[in-house]
């Protein structure tokens, strides 16, 4: 029989999560990720060899494509300002940035940081990390984090790979002075882990509470449903939120929520969340220094 891999973790915090309260006795930390990635995307017209192929636009062309590249301008151009009204009104968001969009578009960076908003690193290019090298991942987490310094006087302290992270990105991370990542999907409560003597924070992302699924799969067919299946995952993170610590991130990017057909959606959401009280809305560096400073005792990391 094949070996089993001692890598992966099916148990976690179990049923015996630590006893960690969220502040004002909150039942749930939100963590709102508005994703920018315009303008990091592969474009034959920006030089590349191919250009992007997902989401709304589907007829893939092997010539530049003005169609694919002013779907993702509409994120800047427009959604941008529909987003960040809305926040402003409610709260707090993580704007997960890649380095080369904030490069093309520095004023966006600056802007949400000015918000009170968390700038966090996204990789440079929209690619997936896992084709990386080593070297290559190096420059490519250095290079996002002096572009983002410089973009809004602050280094980011969290990460996010597009797809999976390699075997080295969380020692990349935490030699390049990077509190957290959000590359795991396995839970519902953030965790720290052992690196080599440093804990370094995971917040968990989510894959389901995301706009990406109204192309991914088509499950939204409009901004409702989005919006009801959002509610309903705090509805019940809320009553488990009485006993134990639990987090809920909802994965947003410019050129798909900051449509004028789906807006309302977030609008919905931030509305309920407001109205049925106890969610701490918070950046995910928030997050992760309230759970570091929380779990302190090394018997409250998980294994």
């Amino acid at each position: 029989m094949p070996a089993t891999s001692s890598t992966r973790d099916f148990i976690g915090y179990g049923n015996r999560l630590p006893d960690v309260c969220w502040p004002g006795n909150a039942r749930v930390a939100v963590s709102f990720v508005v994703n920018f990635e315009e303008g990091s995307e592969f474009s034959m017209t920006d030089g590349d060899d191919h250009n992007e192929g997902i989401y709304e636009v589907i007829d893939h062309q092997p010539v530049p494509d003005s169609c694919i590249d002013s779907h993702f301008e509409y994120g800047t151009r427009v959604a941008y300002w529909r987003i960040a009204e809305l926040f402003a009104q409610y709260g707090p968001y993580t704007l997960s940035a890649c380095g080369r969009a904030v490069e093309r578009s520095p004023w966006l960076a600056q802007h949400a940081a000015q918000q009170g908003n968390e700038v966090s690193g996204h990789g440079w290019r929209w690619e997936q990390g896992i084709n990386l090298t080593p070297e290559q991942e190096q420059i490519a987490i250095v290079r996002t984090r002096e572009t983002i310094l410089a973009a809004t006087g602050r280094a980011p302290v969290g990460w996010h790979t597009r797809s999976t992270a390699t075997a080295h990105t969380r020692r990349l991370l935490v030699d390049n002075g990077f509190v957290y990542d959000s590359d795991a999907y396995n839970d519902d409560t953030p965790y720290v882990l052992d690196l080599s003597g440093h804990r370094h924070v995971v917040l968990p992302y989510a894959f389901d509470t995301n706009d990406m699924q109204f192309q991914n799969t088509q499950r939204f067919g409009n901004g409702q449903d989005f919006a009801d299946y959002v509610c309903a995952a705090f509805d019940w993170l809320w009553r488990e939120g009485a006993s134990r610590p639990r987090m809920l991130s909802i994965g947003l990017h410019l050129r798909m929520i900051g449509r004028p057909g789906r807006i309302a959606a977030l609008e919905n959401i931030l509305q309920h969340l407001q109205a049925k009280g106890g969610a701490w809305l918070a950046t995910r560096e928030q997050i992760a220094r309230h759970w570091l400073a929380a779990t302190e005792s090394a018997s409250m990391m998980t294994p």
